[in-house]
């Protein structure tokens, strides 16, 4: 902006009138009467400080300042009228919105995240990262990924995949036999929104297991951040009781390893979504995507 714009109403009428060298045929356009188009003009001139069009019996004609004015206004009301046509033309975007724990985020979903596209035309997906659960009754979101989801009323859940936990490590701590975690240290993961936490997958519940009595299952470092637990481990900081899921990836590449079991059968991932909205198109795009993308997921695992 250069200047000062008079008001786009007298802009509007000048245009017209001088289009149609009528201020009538422009009140006609316009919606409007004869006397409000020479009030506009009357206006757009006293703004400018120009005499704009020479005014007659039955026509009126532009003057030299009017003529300058009107070519590139006309040209600017055209453009402004194509960009608005372009706008109404174009599809709304359509959003899903995901939410899930940091850690499933970061490792599970982000790999695939321009697949969801490609599966899904005209959407666009949201993914809000978070360990602590969205109210999806109040359409925080329109589906979760939570670990052992509860049966409820009021939300459905669908069966991911399932999950299992064993203590990793990198392959530099040279751990051997369970007895060999005295001398590393035990990364802990806290479970705070979690319910049920009895029955989770902790070090004490491993270490019964493994009926390991030299062990105190609660020494140690302890993450509320399932992603760093899992980046201390990998650096060699420890044992992790880790997802092996979530470590996928890690236990491929050699960066961790499991050097002796047992392993702890963890809760299972799934959808969930407030009930009776299995078949809205926003649950639809994300199931489906989900399903390819662990599929796909499983798919890369079987050629390893």
């Amino acid at each position: 902006m250069t200047g000062r714009l008079p008001p786009l109403s007298a802009l509007r009428a000048f245009e017209a009138a001088a289009r149609h060298s009528s201020f009538k045929r422009a009140a006609a356009e316009l919606g409007v009467t004869p006397t409000a188009i020479s009030h506009h003009i009357r206006l757009l001139e006293a703004d400018v400080g120009k005499q704009l069009f020479l005014r007659q019996a039955r026509t009126v004609t532009l003057t030299a300042d009017g003529d300058n004015l009107f070519r590139p206004l006309t040209e600017a009301f055209r453009s402004m009228g194509e960009a608005v046509a372009a706008v109404r033309r174009r599809p709304a975007r359509k959003i899903a919105t995901l939410s899930a724990t940091s850690a499933f985020t970061a490792r599970l979903l982000l790999p695939h995240v321009s697949a969801f596209r490609d599966l899904n035309e005209g959407w666009d997906l949201r993914l809000l990262a978070s360990d602590e659960p969205v109210n999806l009754e109040a359409r925080e979101a329109d589906a979760a990924i939570r670990y052992g989801a509860e049966s409820s009323s009021e939300l459905t859940s669908l069966p991911l995949l399932a999950d299992q936990y064993a203590p990793v490590c990198s392959p530099k701590l040279d751990l051997r036999r369970p007895e060999d975690l005295a001398r590393a240290s035990l990364i802990h993961f806290d479970w705070r929104f979690a319910s049920k936490k009895r029955t989770l997958p902790t070090w004490r519940l491993w270490v019964a297991r493994a009926g390991v009595s030299s062990i105190d299952p609660e020494s140690g470092i302890a993450f509320n951040d399932e992603s760093a637990a899992i980046q201390a481990t990998v650096a060699g900081q420890g044992v992790g009781l880790l997802s092996l899921t979530l470590v996928e990836a890690e236990l491929a590449s050699g960066a961790l390893v499991q050097p002796f079991g047992p392993s702890l059968d963890g809760r299972r991932y799934d959808l969930v979504f407030p009930t009776h909205a299995e078949s809205t198109p926003a649950v639809v795009a994300l199931h489906r995507w989900l399903v390819s993308s662990l599929a796909l997921r499983a798919s890369a695992a079987l050629t390893r």
